[in-house]
């Protein structure tokens, strides 16, 4: 997500890093670098301006706190005013409550819908989801079906035009569930019909949380919308979508900000598990390659993987059949070059030619069916695999030798990877990621 603001602040960083010595045309030139990437990536040109500002004035007049160097201490105003810009970090409801859902037609918001509840589903409580969308044709039918794929309740009645009435009585249904999720409809725009359609559904709902569902491609404009429904509604936070498809982002991101409405959660993907907790400091830690290894262990215990296993993973130490155990594992926690993200300095590194963690996911499950036709003590000595044995196993598998071959090559591709990892926290980088405030290394 936002990859060109990321490669620009990281150009940036890495400039600084490697300079002899801080003087004050590397900072300009720093916070110059930087104000181009905010820019680029549709954020106010007045506040790109302000942040900037706010670094060099910052550099120039601030002394390193004991501990950190004069490059560690820009880095870390760097890192300081980032974190700013994106707002504070909230308070998530994470007991029995109501949550309602609005926002604009295509925002995404029935699936916004699905993947809460879903999260609310790994955290132990009982989620249920009402359509109250009585204008859009196949919403209810939309809304049930993610129910349906979720496995959780879902009143959306086709029959009923009357939103009041369907609240009325799914509240009633619904009753013995820790969470409703409520759908309310959506517009093509803020119209005077739709903001007293809403009043009304929120007067009878008496939500916990309204969340206002707002895509990152809508860019500045996303501001205009937050405050809109924030007059009319009275909104308790964001949920922004399409973070992985724009580059827009930094202009909903910093405008949902400026407005006063916190965001809350973001959508990273299409898949059910594709959605994040906004954190701003580990948002911005991933953003410029620090990473987020909090994030990481948290998607690696959701997806079972087995700590001893994943060690000899990390370490770049391990055979075909552990790496098969940590495939089936990763197809759980969603994108891998999201992982890669959250590994301290990953982004940051050059990769062993050839690598792309993108192309490689969408080979994994070809990747398993390979592994799963050869024998115990190929898997577990992957030198032995001759191109004899490519042969059979390519047969056995249904693929083709070519297929066998590149996956040996991921294979030695992945161990030259984790190495380069293991030897993680020398250095620069890795001393200064310790010492800073919400680096938990």
């Amino acid at each position: 997500m936002l990859d060109r603001l990321s490669s620009g602040i990281k150009d940036a960083l890495r400039k600084l890093t490697n300079a002899g010595y801080v003087d004050r045309k590397i900072v300009e030139d720093l916070s110059s670098d930087i104000y181009k990437a905010l820019v680029s990536a549709d954020v106010n040109v007045k506040l790109a301006q302000q942040i900037t500002d706010e670094i060099k004035n910052r550099a120039a007049n601030e002394k390193p706190p004991k501990g950190l160097t004069p490059k560690e201490h820009v880095i870390k105003i760097v890192y300081d005013e980032l974190v700013k810009f994106v707002g504070e970090k909230t308070d998530l409801m994470l007991k029995p409550g109501r949550i309602m859902f609005v926002g604009l037609f295509a925002a995404g918001k029935t699936t916004s819908i699905g993947k809460l509840a879903k999260f609310y589903q790994k955290r132990g409580l009982r989620p249920a989801l009402i359509g109250c969308d009585v204008h859009r044709p196949a919403a209810m039918d939309q809304l049930s079906q993610l129910a349906e794929q979720i496995h959780v309740p879902c009143y959306a009645p086709k029959d009923t035009k009357d939103p009041i009435e369907i609240i009325k009585n799914g509240i009633v249904k619904h009753k013995k569930y820790d969470i409703i999720i409520i759908d309310a409809s959506g517009r093509s725009s803020l119209d005077e019909e739709l903001a007293k359609e809403l009043k009304a559904l929120a007067e009878e709902a008496k939500p916990d949380e309204v969340l206002l569902t707002i895509p990152a491609d809508l860019g500045q404009a996303a501001g205009e919308q937050a405050e809109g429904f924030k007059k009319l509604v009275g909104i308790t936070g964001v949920f922004l979508t399409k973070m992985d498809g724009t580059a827009r982002g930094g202009g909903a991101l910093t405008s949902c900000a400026v407005t006063g409405a916190p965001i809350k959660f973001i959508g990273i993907g299409e898949k059910m598990d594709a959605i994040e907790v906004f954190d701003p400091e580990r948002f911005i830690s991933r953003l410029i390659g620090f990473g987020d290894m909090q994030g990481l262990l948290e998607k690696a215990k959701e997806a079972e993987f087995k700590p001893e296993t994943a060690k000899k993973i990390m370490s770049g130490k391990f055979n075909m059949e552990e790496f098969y155990d940590q495939l089936k594992s990763m197809q759980k926690m969603g994108s891998m070059n999201n992982m890669m993200n959250m590994i301290p300095g990953a982004s940051m590194m050059k990769m062993p030619k050839g690598f792309d963690a993108g192309q490689q996911e969408n080979k994994m499950k070809k990747w398993a069916i390979i592994i799963q036709s050869m024998t115990t003590k190929e898997k577990q000595d992957p030198k032995l695999i001759n191109p004899s044995r490519v042969k059979r196993i390519a047969k056995g598998s249904g693929t083709s030798e070519a297929d066998v071959r590149e996956l040996m090559k991921t294979y030695e591709q992945m161990k030259k990877v984790m190495k380069m990892f293991s030897g993680r926290g020398g250095g620069m980088l890795g001393k200064m990621m310790k010492r800073f405030k919400g680096f938990k290394l």
